[in-house]
């Protein structure tokens, strides 16, 4: 016999979680094509058939797409699909640089505050809350301005609006289960605090984590565009879709429509293939849609 949740199941949610899981299928394939090019682009140049991302055509500025370069060249002599291409590395390497270090010391928190409680609880709430409440686009600016740029210290500068959030999620989380049988069953035992949290908690409460971290990876996307069209992300010669963003917004007004086409669309492709993921994984954890 069936559940009675199960006889409950509309017919939209069976439509709406087969269509979570082909979008996720397309999310995932969008982001391992730009994983693929990031990893194959060095190749492709050592091989000649990619011009340099940082070799200045001074001969050829602002050419349009033709055979010679496919997407055409920058008003600075830069070849656009080098570095638009070139570019996957850095939005690459930051984005899971930030949401790596954003949970590795977000969910840690999160467990200990959630466990613990009393004082330690109290000040890290505080601090979390006041970073919180803070625009993550502001807060990235501004560590990014002191920080300097380089794509560690981006990294580190997207990464720190991330923390709250993961701190937030498992301390609740943390909360809660810690009144649960098991747990104290555990702690009855003679089970340290370590050992607690580690075999014990955190497999029931990592698992929103990967929600949140492929719709911060999306956003990480946009901070970064953001950073490099203010002129605070990576060094000039290195390709970064914002910066080169920046650079072109003067062409448009020309006519000139490759500069801005061409990082524009892979910055956007690939954040609509890190949102697919995201709401797919959180539509399949969605315990409303299971079974």
């Amino acid at each position: 016999m069936r559940s009675v949740a199960s006889a409950r199941r509309s017919p939209f949610d069976f439509f709406s979680r087969s269509l979570s899981r082909r979008l996720m299928g397309l999310g995932l394939s969008i982001v391992l094509t730009f994983v693929a090019i990031a990893l194959f682009a060095p190749l492709l140049t050592q091989m000649g058939l990619l011009v340099d991302p940082t070799e200045l055509l001074s001969n050829t500025p602002l050419e349009p797409p033709s055979l010679n370069h496919w997407f055409g060249t920058n008003v600075r002599g830069y070849d656009v699909l080098s570095r638009t291409l070139f570019g996957t590395q850095a939005a690459l390497k930051v984005v899971f640089l930030a949401t790596f270090l954003s949970v590795a010391i977000g969910v840690p928190l999160g467990m200990i505050s959630g466990y613990l409680g009393g004082r330690i609880d109290r000040v890290l709430l505080f601090l979390m809350d006041t970073l919180y409440t803070l625009p993550g686009l502001l807060l990235s600016i501004t560590l990014a301005f002191i920080l300097g740029r380089g794509i560690l210290n981006v990294a580190i500068a997207v990464s720190i609006a991330y923390i709250p959030q993961y701190y937030r999620l498992v301390r609740n989380q943390t909360a809660s289960v810690k009144t649960e049988l098991f747990i104290e069953a555990a702690r009855a035992m003679g089970a340290s605090p370590q050992r607690i949290l580690s075999r014990y908690l955190l497999g029931n409460v990592i698992q929103s984590v990967p929600v949140l971290f492929s719709l911060n990876a999306a956003d990480a996307i946009l901070i970064l565009g953001g950073l490099g069209f203010l002129g605070l992300g990576l060094p000039t010669e290195v390709p970064e879709w914002g910066h080169d963003l920046k650079e072109a917004l003067a062409d448009l007004s020309i006519g000139i429509w490759w500069t801005t086409l061409f990082p524009g669309l892979a910055l956007t492709t690939l954040v609509v293939g890190l949102s697919f993921i995201g709401e797919g994984v959180s539509d399949l954890l969605n315990p409303r849609r299971q079974g």
